[in-house]
Parts: structure tokens; C-alpha cells; sequence
């Protein structure tokens, strides 16, 4: 891995299209929770490549506006999008999570996978209220972060932040859960479960076996060894008390 390259455009490089802590088995508990229809309009943010949303627009026909603050997501997503053929139903576009460009009470769902673990408490917040903001009343907020199963973690966080090069901040279930309510949201149901995002049961289940394997050659070159090895490591340690939470609470 390169000096400073985050994980997840580390693991990107490698191949992985899903790159979320409970691979498609949280997002599939999302999607399935969110009351969607052909007559919804959605919001994704940090959509990274566009998986989810190209997902929710070929099973539902529904409008996605997806987001992400990277421009080089951006354009993958743009481009998966193209090649899905589902640009009727999706519009891609650069955006701050902290700071939406959308009008109040403009989305009946709000979906938004593995960002709110990467921002400082205060700006997961500021997030959550955004999301309140642009959801209309009675609207689903739909997330998936990494979750802390124990609180004595200070050895286990800076380890994961070496290995990712982030400074990340998950939480336990009692604190993700507290967050969105403290921030005015109700009705707030939780799913949890393994971290599975490099397990290899997890690996097939995202990205099928040809695809687990076309990661793992990518991990084994040289140049990846080292950075694969450490977040193997880390993220597949059963004393390592990490985990991930889907929560789907309501406007």
C-alpha cells in the first residue's frame, strides 16, 4: 500500500467492489428494512462506486441521487452506472456529507455505508443532521458502520487506524444507537453481526470466488503484501472485539 493511502482505496485497488464491514449481508438487511418502491426517491452518500445504488434501482426502478466526496469515486461510480445501464434511475454527483446540497424534507430514504465510522464525533453528528434535514417526515435513514464490541478498545483502535491510515471512531451498539436518537431520530432498529469485509467466507459472499481470487493475487504482489497481511490481521482476529452495526431508524 502506498504511504498514506486509505484502506479502502487500497482495497479498491485490489478489486474489492464491496468494500462495507458486513459485506452484502448488512446492506441486503438495509435495503430490506427501508420500505423501497418505484415511487421513492432516494439519497446515497459516500456511495463510493455506486454499488448500492445501481443495486436499488434494477430491483426497484426507484430514483437514486448517489454522493461521495471523492471525486475518483465519482467518476468509477459514473462509469458502473453506464455500464449497468441504469442512468434513467441514477444521478451521481460530488458532494460533502457535513454540508448536503439538497433542499429540507427532500428524500424518502437516506442510505449511507461505512462513512460515519471515518468522521469525528462531532461530524457524524453534523452528518445526522443532515440527513434529518433532507429526509422528509416518516423517512428511513439507512447506515452501516463498524462496531465496537467491547469499550476497553484503545489498543484495538490504533491498530486499526495504522492499518487503514484513518483516524477512525466506531462505536459500540448502546453509542451508534444513543447518536441517532440524541440527534432526533426514532424507531431506531439495529442489526449486528461479524466484521466479514476480508473473512474469506466474506470475500465470496461479496465479490464471488473468481473475484475473491483475483483479490487475493492482487494481495499477495510485493508491493501489497505487507498492508493486505496487517488488515488481514486485524479484521479477521476473533480477540479483536470488532463487528458491524446496521441501523435503520426513521424521521
Amino acid at each position: 500500500m502506498k504511504k498514506e493511502e486509505a484502506g479502502h482505496n487500497f482495497l479498491a485497488r485490489l478489486g474489492k467492489t464491496r468494500l462495507r464491514p458486513g459485506s452484502k449481508l448488512a446492506t441486503d438487511w438495509l435495503i430490506a428494512n427501508g420500505d423501497f418502491r418505484k415511487d421513492k426517491k432516494v439519497l446515497e452518500v459516500a456511495c463510493n462506486m455506486g454499488a448500492t445504488s445501481i443495486e436499488i434501482a434494477k430491483q426497484f426502478g426507484c430514483q437514486v441521487i448517489a454522493t461521495d466526496y471523492d471525486e475518483e469515486a465519482v467518476e468509477k461510480a459514473r462509469q458502473n452506472v453506464l455500464e449497468s445501464k441504469v442512468e434513467e434511475f441514477v444521478q451521481i454527483q460530488h458532494a460533502n456529507a457535513t454540508e448536503l446540497p439538497f433542499e429540507d424534507n427532500s428524500f424518502d430514504i437516506v442510505i449511507c455505508e461505512a462513512l460515519l465510522t471515518m468522521l469525528p464525533n462531532d461530524l457524524k453528528e453534523k452528518a445526522i443532521n443532515e440527513y434529518l434535514r433532507v429526509l422528509k417526515p416518516n423517512g428511513f435513514l439507512l447506515t452501516h458502520d463498524v462496531l465496537l464490541l467491547s469499550e476497553d478498545t484503545d489498543e484495538l483502535l490504533a491498530q486499526l487506524r495504522d492499518s487503514l491510515n484513518i483516524s477512525v471512531t466506531p462505536l459500540t451498539k448502546e453509542h451508534w444507537k444513543a447518536t441517532f436518537a440524541n440527534c432526533g431520530f426514532r424507531n431506531v432498529d439495529a442489526f449486528t453481526g461479524k466484521m466479514s469485509l476480508l473473512s474469506p467466507k466474506g470475500l465470496i459472499y461479496d465479490e464471488g470466488v473468481i473475484g475473491a481470487m483475483k483479490i487475493i493475487g492482487n494481495a499477495l504482489k510485493t508491493e501489497n503484501r505487507e498492508s493486505f497481511k496487517k488488515m488481514f490481521k486485524i479484521f479477521n482476529n476473533p480477540d479483536n472485539k470488532l463487528g458491524f452495526i446496521a441501523i435503520c431508524s426513521q424521521k
